[in-house]
């Protein structure tokens, strides 16, 4: 095999195992941070050996094995735990399960629980929104720093500095790596969605930059939520949160034209729509809701995403239906920003009228202030209303509070009356 055979057959292997390497080796140490460095260690033995020996039959267990005797080493040399009487304890419990006979039996017996462990770990309310998305996409995602900063249009130094830090809250605040139990696990999954779907919605429609759209981000927070929902298939929000993610990435192929320009909803042409998923998301939205509970915020906006869906041209959308969602995502969350498309969905089942009325009594709002979409709202209904000149204005507005150049091009088109 040569080098870069080799350094390809690593990669893809180290794409698919290390999540569950670093899950498995965190139940053992009992930090996230300890786990990261022992599976790099794993990795960089697996660069320097596999291009001589080639790939083993079982690539994670030689990770796992060679991680452990890597920690073993650690321990030896006082590296892993500190030569405190309060420590001690620890490290012999460490020493305990590194001597069990066969760690990477063991790991693959309880690789579900652990992977759900380290997700809901990385995923931590101590943790800032921020800091849970870039752990979670270094721990669980498998991302470089490099590969984190690029997508979100950060500085590379940054993102580590972000990262190490989490990893530092974390030990300091003891948080267990486990699954939380029956009293606390609402919370924390709300913790865990919420960090998936900002991945999600970054990709989706990017805050920064030239993209309107950047679909490895989105097919990567995709790819996390099916793992969640296949360690935790009756979380009903987690059924709800890949329906949700999966109908809206089914536009993709329509969402922008042939020089990337930016296409609206209602503009694009349906048929381009990816019709596999959006069989894969209203199958995931029927399984939420054929388990009986109430429906949360994702699953009431998967809804409204199979709303669209289900719609073959823009007038056979069901808008009242829309709203009805709108009303129960906003009896929730209390959200601003969902007041604020309930007011646009009102418009479109009840007239422009209605809608700018809503929208009005959102101006003052202090959560929408410097928020882009409400003056684009505004400007699409009062452009339906035939008041163009105020419409323009609105449309003009937006596109000096939008990050996006893609999105700030659409807006002064419409301002302009280009379309």
């Amino acid at each position: 095999m040569d080098g870069d055979d080799a350094r390809r057959a690593i990669d893809a292997v180290w794409r698919i195992e290390s999540a569950r390497l670093i899950a498995g080796l965190a139940r053992i140490a009992g930090d996230v941070g300890v786990a990261e460095d022992l599976a790099q260690d794993a990795l960089l033995a697996a660069l320097e050996q596999w291009p001589g020996s080639g790939v083993p039959d079982n690539p994670g267990a030689w990770l796992m094995t060679t991680a452990k005797n890597r920690a073993i080493d650690r321990i030896r040399h006082g590296e892993m735990a500190a030569r405190k009487e309060e420590e001690l304890g620890r490290e012999v419990e460490l020493r305990a399960r590194l001597a069990e006979p066969d760690l990477a039996a063991v790991a693959d017996d309880e690789i579900g629980d652990d992977l759900l462990s380290l997700i809901f770990t990385a995923c931590h309310p101590v943790l800032s929104t921020e800091a849970r998305v870039a752990l979670t996409l270094r721990l669980v995602g498998s991302l470089s720093t490099e590969e984190i900063a690029r997508a979100f249009l950060a500085k590379e130094a940054t993102v580590a500095q972000r990262i190490v830090r989490a990893k530092r809250t974390l030990a300091e605040a003891r948080v267990p790596i486990e699954v939380p139990g029956a009293a606390e696990r609402e919370q924390r999954l709300a913790s865990v969605l919420e960090v998936i779907y900002a991945i999600f919605n970054e990709g989706y429609a990017a805050s920064g930059g030239e993209d309107w759209i950047r679909a490895d981000l989105c097919d990567e927070a995709m790819r996390l939520g099916r793992i969640l929902v296949g360690l935790a298939p009756r979380e009903p929000e987690a059924l709800g949160l890949v329906a949700l993610m999966e109908l809206q990435a089914s536009r993709f192929p329509a969402r922008t034209g042939a020089a990337g320009e930016a296409i609206p909803l209602l503009e694009q042409d349906r048929s381009r729509w990816d019709f596999v998923l959006i069989g894969r998301g209203l199958k995931g939205l029927e399984r939420a809701e054929a388990l009986g509970r109430p429906l949360g915020p994702y699953a009431l906006q998967a809804g409204i995403a199979a709303c669209h869906a289900r719609a073959r041209t823009p007038e056979q959308t069901d808008w009242e239906r829309i709203v009805a969602f709108y009303d129960g995502l906003a009896t929730i969350t209390g959200s601003p920003v969902v007041q604020l498309n309930r007011a646009v969905a009102v418009g479109m089942a009840f007239g422009p009228e209605a809608g700018l009325e809503l929208l009005n009594g959102l101006a003052g709002e202090p959560a929408l202030a410097g928020y882009h979409l409400l003056p684009a709202a505004r400007g699409e209904l009062l452009e339906r209303l035939g008041r163009e000149e105020e419409a323009a204005a609105e449309f003009a507005r937006a596109a000096a509070m939008s990050n996006n150049a893609r999105e700030r091009e659409l807006l002064r088109a419409r301002a302009e009356g280009r379309r």
